[in-house]
């Protein structure tokens, strides 16, 4: 049986920096948006403020979805579907540990992340960011959970 693996990510800019986490995949050292999969019962909007503060330990709150993109990994063959959301980060737990694999929550600007293009963990690393600062925004009341 076939499936999309659903995951969200979090597009967070400040003072001209977007917010990425390093992770450590197969060996290599990767560039990705706090990112992660939708766990049973939960929201969109919930997975992606949870999976944002587990990988950086920063308080995210979303205010737009960016976009949402359907990519299939080239070597495995699954097939993912993220929801991007944007918006604003809080306050950071410095003393939280941050998830396994996670090497370190990072800075970085649009230049920077292009140059470093051969350690993104997938394409949409960077479609989000291109779409983000074309200023792409849809409202969260699109992303709805029926009961």
């Amino acid at each position: 049986m076939w499936f999309a693996r659903v995951t969200v990510a979090a597009i967070i800019e400040q003072n001209g920096k977007f917010l990425l986490v390093e992770e450590m995949i197969k060996g290599q050292k990767m560039l990705n948006q706090p990112a992660g999969h939708l766990e049973d019962n939960e929201t969109l909007i919930a997975a992606v403020i949870r999976e944002t503060h587990e990988e950086t330990a920063y308080h995210f709150n979303p205010s737009a979805l960016t976009g949402i993109y359907q990519w299939q990994h080239p070597t495995t063959k699954n097939t993912y579907l993220r929801f991007a959301f944007t918006g604003e980060v809080i306050d950071q737990d410095k003393n939280q540990a941050l998830d396994e694999g996670i090497v370190a929550a990072v800075w970085m600007s649009p230049e920077q992340i292009m140059a470093e293009k051969q350690r993104h963990r997938s394409p949409q690393l960077e479609i989000c960011i291109k779409d983000y600062m074309a200023d792409q925004r849809f409202p969260l009341s699109l992303v709805t959970k029926v009961y």
